[in-house]
């Protein structure tokens, strides 16, 4: 297997280019898997760690190459908590946001904070250059994007508008090291309005946007409207049954966990 290490982001678009059969490898907690069960054998790697413009870090910015350890203590509440419950401490210093991206899981962890904020992902490949793609032209099923062989996943760009509340949550079979049944973002602005965003329960992340509409309606949302609420999200989601959950629970459980959310927005 070759390894190509290039030095920044245009010739690792180059590289990519003149390599078809190459893979990106940042922190590689999720592709070497693949490569240790067999699933893939990449005639090639690019290691994108000295490629500085994609570890680049800002409010509303996020480089593909910035790992989970860095944004345990970013800007980003919901974000930060979300990565303290990814792997390891090991694992969170190897992986990266880009790589959660790109693996596109149904429980990638980042995911439901992307939907939430209506984020943007940036790729660059040599040919065009660079482009951006809302999340939900992004993702399109469960591990699939709309990325393009040639192309690098380098940011994610968030809006202008970021919300004044946000938290985020995910259930899983233990406390440490799991893999989420369900995973949620509540995002909530000083005027009412709400984001609501889940993952694992659907082959992308869900907007619950009915829901999002009743509560962004309530300034000071009773005990008739949050139960409402969560009833509406219950609705909204797209689980299966698998050998972490079953549909009826995952259903359930996104309401649960949706309202538990908005009430912490409201009591902060």
């Amino acid at each position: 297997m070759e390894v190509i290490r290039p030095a920044d982001i245009q010739e690792a678009a180059a590289a990519l280019a003149e390599n078809p059969g190459a893979v990106p490898l940042a922190g590689g907690t999720d592709l070497m898997v693949e490569v240790n069960f067999g699933h893939i054998r990449p005639s090639a790697v690019i290691t994108l760690r000295r490629v500085e413009e994609i570890q680049e870090l800002s409010r509303r910015r996020i480089g593909a190459g910035v790992t989970f350890r860095d944004l345990e203590t970013g800007d980003h509440r919901a974000l930060a908590q979300l990565a303290r419950t990814i792997g390891s401490p090991q694992i969170r210093a190897a992986g990266t946001i880009g790589g959660n991206i790109g693996t596109a899981s149904p429980a990638g962890d980042s995911l439901p904070f992307l939907a939430g904020l209506d984020a943007r992902i940036e790729l660059r490949s040599a040919a065009r250059g660079a482009r951006l793609v809302p999340w939900d032209e992004f993702f399109i099923g469960v591990k699939q994007t709309s990325k393009r062989p040639d192309e690098l996943i380098t940011a994610v760009l968030l809006p202008e508008d970021l919300p004044d509340r946000q938290e985020f949550a995910k259930i899983g079979q233990r406390s440490a090291m799991v893999i989420s049944i369900v995973a949620a973002c509540v995002f909530r602005w000083r005027g009412g309005r709400t984001r609501v965003a889940l993952g694992s329960v659907g082959p992308t992340p869900i907007r619950c946007r009915r829901a999002e509409d009743m509560i962004s309606n309530e300034r000071n949302p009773g005990e008739s409207a949050l139960d409402e609420f969560a009833r509406i999200v219950s609705e909204e989601v797209r689980p299966i049954t698998d050998h972490r959950g079953t549909e009826d629970y995952r259903r359930h459980s996104s309401g649960v966990l949706a309202r538990r959310l908005l009430e912490r927005c409201l009591a902060s």
